[in-house]
Parts: structure tokens; sequence; C-alpha cells
């Protein structure tokens, strides 16, 4: 089978998306699938791989057609997936009609399906767009079980997919643990938190720091770059929050890393006592980061929304409380700080739902996921 992949972002290119697309293309490749990625100019350089790599498109403007039109006819592939985030594809709506366009099967998975911010009173436009790119796809594939029952009133076939952990969780050679706290200045009778991503007002860095101004002795580690290459509105949050680090007087206590190789986000994850993830709107697997905190067995805290969807899929397993993590409510200062205070407290919790996480974890491999995918295709494949 022949698999042409369209993505916005791509290694070495900062994001998520990107990051997954490498991992779903190399592992199906792993199981005989012809695998390449067609994505944006800014990708050139990156590491060579099994996985055929054509970083070509300048910009997702409605002329890239015209590119991702002539890479079918040459590549002649059995499925064209699309691996869609708004931001990605520079906000512009030409890649929501491209199913309409091209003469092939056309799989598109829906990594993200909030609505993001372009202008007053551009949500229903943009959720009109997003609704044509479901509609006009062959196939959708959504990541987490909120999104599969939002898709699922649209699209004509429609499948659960989740992503893994786009970190592997070897540490550099000789890690100690000890020695590298020591090296990031955290003292002996401190404790230390980490936060994993992009920064981004969905993830709830503003509650994060509001909590930390009430653990006196813990240190928070920012883990990996901080506003990623495709949404333009993480640098202006990235000031926010800088800014009340500041005004906290916190400084001291906030351990920057920027964008690092994969061992040493695993080193860093690794050295955190608690994994600190209160997204505002409540922990999904969509979320690279909380992926890679499970597949390392972090100690987590994170957050339940009101309309949390986890629970009701019979398709995953769940993100169970005190079992493979700690859950609160979002946007709440004063209780995120008292379940990492509890959870610091006890190492017997800490080794419970680290040893939970990490089991959870083995739900979400790279192989099995690219599994999901080729018989997924073959489904679409033989309904002509």
């Amino acid at each position: 089978m022949r698999v042409l992949f369209i993505t916005g972002e791509f290694p070495p290119m900062q994001g998520g998306v990107g990051d997954c697309t490498f991992e779903t293309a190399r592992a199906l490749v792993a199981l005989g699938v012809a695998a390449r990625v067609l994505t944006a100019t800014k990708a050139r350089g990156g590491l060579a791989s099994a996985v055929g790599v054509q970083p070509i498109i300048a910009h997702w403007g409605w002329s890239s057609w015209r590119v991702i039109a002539r890479a079918v006819r040459t590549y002649e592939p059995d499925i064209v997936h699309i691996e869609y985030q708004t931001g990605a594809y520079q906000m512009h709506p030409a890649i929501d009609f491209l199913p309409r366009y091209l003469r092939a099967h056309v799989v598109t998975t829906f990594h993200d399906l909030r609505v993001p911010y372009l202008f007053p009173k551009a949500g229903r436009v943009r959720e009109w767009v997003t609704r044509e790119l479901a509609r006009s796809s062959d196939a959708t594939i959504a990541t987490n079980a909120e999104d599969y029952a939002t898709l699922a009133r649209y699209s004509k076939v429609s499948a659960l997919i989740p992503i893994g952990s786009n970190i592997t969780t070897a540490p550099p050679a000789n890690y100690d643990r000890a020695a590298w706290r020591a090296q990031l200045g955290v003292a002996e009778n401190e404790s230390l938190l980490c936060y994993f991503g992009f920064l981004n007002e969905s993830k709830g860095g503003e509650t994060l720091i509001r909590a930390l101004a009430q653990m006196p002795n813990a240190k928070l580690l920012f883990i990996g770059g901080q506003v990623g290459a495709s949404d333009p509105t993480n640098q202006a949050y990235r000031h926010q929050v800088t800014a009340l680090i500041v005004a906290l007087g916190l400084t001291p206590r906030v351990i920057w890393t920027d964008y690092t190789p994969p061992e040493i986000v695993t080193a860093n994850l690794l050295a955190a006592d608690v994994c600190a993830l209160p997204y505002r709107d409540g922990a999904s697997y969509r979320r690279g980061t909380l992926m890679a905190a499970l597949a390392h067995g972090c100690a987590i805290v994170t957050t339940v929304a009101s309309h949390q969807g986890l629970a009701v899929s019979q398709q995953l397993p769940q993100l169970e409380h005190e079992t493979n993590c700690v859950l609160i409510p979002p946007d709440d200062p004063r209780a995120l700080a008292q379940a990492i205070q509890r959870v610091l407290a006890s190492p017997e919790l800490r080794a419970k739902i680290g040893a939970g996480a990490h089991a959870l974890a083995q739900h979400f491999t790279w192989d099995r996921i690219a599994q999901q995918h080729l018989e997924f295709y073959q489904q679409i494949t033989k309904r002509e």
C-alpha cells in the first residue's frame, strides 16, 4: 500500500502534529507500507529516515492545490492522509476544501476540533469549513472520544485512533537523577514540578504559576519549546505567563529548558516529582504532552472538565483518579496546589499513579497505532 501524508508541519519544525505524523509514517513503513510526506518548505533539513519527505509547500493557500495534485499524480497513492490542525496550515481554509479537488481516497485525522481565534465572530466560519473537510473526506480519524462523537455526525466513515508519545523513554547514557536535579539547581530539600509542552491559553499555564506561588519549597521546570511553529497566539500567551511569574516574584523558582533533543526531555521528565498538566478544557488523549507523561510513568496531576469524554468511550482505556493520575477541576490554582502537595507528601501515591500511567501508556504504542491505521486504510480502499 502507498500512503501520501499531507501535514502543515514536520520535523525539524516544532509541533505535535508533525511529530505524530512522523511516528505514524515510520511505524507504517515497518509494516510494509510505502509512506511519503508532503509538507512545508520550513521542514527542509530534517533527519534522513525510511519515510520519504517532500518539503515543497511554501504557503498553504489555494496555490498549494496544484502542487499537491501534481504530487498525487506522480506518486499514485492508495490513500492521501491529511493530518489536520488549523494552525499548522497558516489558518488558511484551502486545506479544508482540498478533498473535493483531489481524485484520490482522502482520509483526514482531526488532531483538534477546537475553534481557534481568527477575528471577531469567526467561530461559525471556522466551524463550517472544518465540517466541510469532514464531509468531503472519504473517512475521518479522531484521536479522542470527544472529537469522535462530533465527527461521527458529519463523516461518511470515522474511526477512533489515538496518538502516542513522540518522546522515547531513553535518557542520556549514565543518567543519574540526583545529579541531574542538582544540575538544574534543585536543592535536596526542594520538590520539582514539571510542565511539558508549548505555552498555550488552553493549557493552564497561569493556573500553574498561581499554584506554584502557594508552594514555597518547590521549583517548576518548563520542558520543551515555549511557543512552537504553528499557533501565532502562543507568543502573546507566553508573555502573559512570564509577566505573571515576575509579578508574583517567582523568577528564581522557574526553570526553562527551551527545545531540546528527546533524550534530554526524558531526563527532565524523570527528574521531576510531579508532572502538572492543568489543561483548561480537561485532559484529553489528543494531547501529545499527556501521552508523553504517561509513557514516562510520571506522577501526573491534571484536570477533568464537566464535558469530559474519556470516561464514556468504550474503545479506549480511561484516566482514573488516583489510579493513573490525580484529577482536579480546571482553572483552580488552590485545588491544583493542594493536589500536588498531597502527591508530594505520599511516596506511595506517587508510585501508584506513576505505575498506573506507565501501564495505561501501553495501549498507545506506535506499532499498535500503525496497525489500526493500516486496517482502516484497507477498509476504505475495499469500499470501491
